[in-house]
């Protein structure tokens, strides 16, 4: 098992930037497929980015593509989400998730393939 703490998260202005990161404890870190996903108020949870266990693949949302880029620290046990260009849209916890479903190829964007959840961290974008 691994278990995932988000921080890096805060109050920054429109057009600014934030970078997150996510720490796991526990074995086999390279063994999972590491996602950033989201929730605002009254909202769904979103996805946003995935990487594969090397960090070699990556993948984005919509409202991610451009702006967010995910990689990982397999020696460090880190995976970091970097955000540029904030918008007030973009306020919401942030939480990262690990999973390491080892019949999966690629990373999924579905929330409910991942069983391995941080408590989160809220970001929030001022106009």
């Amino acid at each position: 098992q691994v278990q995932l703490v988000e921080s890096g998260g805060g109050l920054v202005q429109a057009g600014g930037d934030l970078r997150l990161s996510c720490a796991a404890t526990g074995r086999m870190f390279s063994s999972y497929f590491m996602g950033w996903f989201r929730q605002a108020p009254g909202k769904e949870r979103e996805f946003v980015a995935a990487i594969s266990r090397s960090g070699g693949s990556t993948y984005y949302g919509d409202s991610a593509k451009g702006r967010f880029t995910i990689s990982r620290d397999n020696t460090k046990n880190l995976v970091y989400l970097q955000m540029i260009s904030l918008k007030p849209e973009d306020t919401a916890i942030y939480c990262c998730a690990g999973d390491r479903n080892l019949l999966r190829h690629n990373p999924s964007t579905a929330p409910g393939d991942y069983g391995y959840w941080g408590q989160g961290t809220q970001v929030t974008v001022s106009s």
